[in-house]
Formats: C-alpha cells, sequence, structure tokens
C-alpha cells in the first residue's frame, strides 16, 4: 500500500468514514459480501468501475434485492421509481469521481441519482475506487473531473456536448450538459456509514 492510500484511508477515518484496501476483483468480492448481509436491499449507481470490477453481476447473483438500474428493456418512469427507491436501500453502492488525501469526496454529476444516495437516505453506502482516483486536495479532484472524467463519460454516453468532441471542458451550457450538480463530501454525523473501498488498480477514468 502506498504513501496516498494510506493518507487517503487516514482521512476517511478522520472525517467519520471508513477506508478499505483490496488488491482486485477476488478480494472485493470477499469484502462486499462481509459487508451486505444476505437478503439485503441494495441500489446502485452508474459506474465504470462497478462494471470492470464485476459487481453488478455479483449482487444479480447474490442473495440481495438489487435494484437493477441496468435490466434491459427499462422505462424512463421505472428507472426513476429505482432511483427513488435507491434513497431507502439498505446499502447504495457506486463508483466516485475522486477521492482526496485528506479524505474527501468529490463528484459530478448529471441528474443527482447517483450523488442524492450519497449524502442522505441508504443506511450504508459503498464506494469502489481506483488508485487512480486518488488526488493530492479539492482543486486536484475538480480538475480531474471536469477536465478528465467528464468528457470520457460524455463520449460513452453519446452525448452531442462539446466536451464530447473536443475532449475537454468548455464550461458549456449545452441541454444535455451532465455537470450540473458538483458535489463534495467532507465528513458524515453517522460514523462509517460510507464506505470506501480503495481497489489496488486503474480503474474507470
Amino acid at each position: 500500500m502506498d504513501k496516498a492510500i494510506q493518507n487517503t484511508m487516514s482521512g476517511l477515518r478522520n472525517n467519520n468514514m471508513s477506508g478499505y484496501f483490496v488488491a482486485g476483483k477476488c478480494e472485493l468480492a470477499d469484502l462486499l459480501h462481509t459487508l451486505i448481509p444476505d437478503g439485503a436491499t441494495v441500489g446502485c449507481g452508474d459506474s465504470v468501475t462497478l462494471e470492470q470490477m464485476g459487481v453488478f453481476e455479483f449482487l444479480r447473483e447474490g442473495t440481495y434485492v438489487f435494484y437493477d438500474k441496468h435490466k434491459p428493456g427499462l422505462t424512463s418512469a421505472e428507472k426513476r421509481a429505482l432511483y427513488l427507491k435507491n434513497f431507502s436501500a439498505d446499502t447504495f453502492i457506486t463508483g466516485v469521481n475522486a477521492v482526496t488525501e485528506d479524505g474527501k469526496i468529490f463528484n459530478i454529476d448529471g441528474n443527482g441519482s447517483r450523488v442524492a444516495p450519497m449524502i442522505y437516505g441508504p443506511e450504508q453506502v459503498i464506494m469502489v475506487v481506483g488508485k487512480n482516483k486518488i488526488v493530492a486536495n479539492v482543486e486536484a479532484a475538480i480538475e480531474r473531473t471536469r477536465q478528465l472524467v467528464a468528457p470520457l463519460d460524455a463520449k460513452r454516453l453519446n452525448k452531442d456536448t462539446p466536451c464530447a468532441e473536443f475532449g475537454k471542458c468548455v464550461d458549456c451550457n449545452h441541454e444535455q450538459r451532465i455537470c450540473n450538480s458538483f458535489v463534495l463530501i467532507t465528513g458524515q454525523f453517522s460514523k462509517d456509514r460510507i464506505k470506501v473501498i480503495i481497489v489496488d488498480e486503474a480503474l474507470g477514468y
């Protein structure tokens, strides 16, 4: 475990959140088995990291009530119903855009369905993050998310935004803009409600 990861885990603890470290997919699955009880209701955010680590399949095949937003054929209304269910889920699991070495979590979201349950609702929030998402400070987190993450995500989502075309943020006011909610989590009232699992791999973007 390198110094940046150690600092991040210490920072999370200081901010009333938990930090975990796993080497890869198998250790992640073992830890999730420990953290999520059988029969729990589980919601999820959109995440390339979770997809790469097989988390969605893990939840589908497990003994959980999974609010699967990726289920084929869902209408917009059905997706919205799942988003609302996430607030009362036992566990909400998601990726993040950046984590600072002093234990702060930063995300940019389009419609808020990913960041809102992070802030309030679910009894437990589990965030899975590749070590490439660790940055020195909040300024670096914002820069990383706006200039790297958001353009790539807009392109993945087939958005017709300037960032998807040019590969960098131009602070647009486009109708398909995905940078609508800038959310910085600096701590929690409920100790260890948020659990950040750092994977010893570069994941997502």
